[in-house]
């Protein structure tokens, strides 16, 4: 019969410390059925920055709320100019060696789901399959009034057409591919509607911050959770709920948290082992430390 890994606390209940060992990752991982839930700090490598770490972008940036955009034509006039500058950097970036681990992890049988919190579609880039996108993705368009979807590709091109001498450059791209623009850089950029209703405002597939996660979506990384013998946290603060509330129902169920991340997490509380290691690196030793095919009793 097969038996879950167990917890590992201090005696006085308190988490952990913080370690560099993947000892107990190894361990855990090896028994299979691992959920991962990752964050921006596993795309840090691929060139796209974290909100919230040593050099995150909220440190400086103050990312577009689902009310501001929704609410007037000039927050969506400056979301849409910086963002379509912003893309051009997320369409660029490309798996990095802790996206193609996960993607091996997973093809070799020890982690039967992943859910991103990320928007920039680089797990599924480096090959892994059903991954569920808990914030979107910003290949993805969305019309508010008729919710036909469409590719950003096409925006792209109809905003080109549109701005044909809008020239700004971006210094600096946000997870949510977001950039800092002045506001004269802004003010002279054309917007365009839905093509498919002929008027609707359009706005990208994610969930912007004050916006809610679809509770289907909710819903199925629980499932998720539920399925799996334990969840491995990969580059996230957990600052958020959307993230955090699945950690947090693993750790209730009993069942090993494993977080590997850059510094503090809100989740640490509820950690079994919390490993200070950049994500790489972390991945490619976990991934060359495992046996094939994984131990399934």
């Amino acid at each position: 019969m097969r038996t879950r890994p167990t917890l590992s606390w201090t005696a006085t209940g308190a988490p952990l410390p913080r370690t560099t060992s993947l000892d107990e990752v190894v361990r855990v991982v090896a028994g299979g059925r691992v959920v991962v839930l990752s964050g921006a700090g596993l795309s840090t490598e691929s060139g796209i920055p974290d909100y919230r770490g040593a050099s995150g972008s909220l440190r400086k940036h103050t990312p577009m709320t689902y009310d501001e955009f929704v609410g007037s034509v000039e927050g969506r006039r400056r979301y849409w100019a910086r963002s379509h500058l912003g893309w051009r950097t997320i369409a660029r970036a490309a798996p990095n060696t802790g996206h193609h681990a996960v993607a091996e992890l997973h093809a070799r049988g020890y982690v039967s789901g992943v859910i991103t919190q990320n928007v920039d579609g680089l797990h599924q880039a480096a090959g892994t399959p059903d991954v569920v996108d808990l914030h979107g993705s910003l290949d993805r368009v969305i019309c508010l009034d008729c919710r036909t979807v469409s590719a950003r590709e096409d925006l792209d091109r109809r905003f080109r057409a549109a701005n044909p001498a809008f020239e700004a450059t971006a210094t600096r791209i946000n997870p949510d591919g977001d950039v800092d623009l002045p506001d004269h850089e802004v003010r002279s950029f054309r917007l365009v509607s839905c093509a498919a209703c002929g008027s609707g405002v359009l706005k990208p597939d994610v969930v912007f911050f004050g916006e809610n996660v679809p509770r289907p979506r909710v819903e199925q990384c629980y499932r998720l959770v539920d399925s799996a013998d334990a969840l491995l946290v990969l580059g996230s603060s957990l600052t958020v709920m959307s993230g955090l509330r699945f950690v947090r129902h693993a750790a209730t169920a009993g069942k090993p948290v494993l977080i590997v991340n850059k510094g503090q997490t809100r989740g640490d509380a509820h950690a079994t082992v919390r490993v200070d290691l950049p994500l790489g690196e972390a991945l490619t030793t976990l991934l060359a430390r495992l046996p094939r095919p994984p131990r399934l009793a």
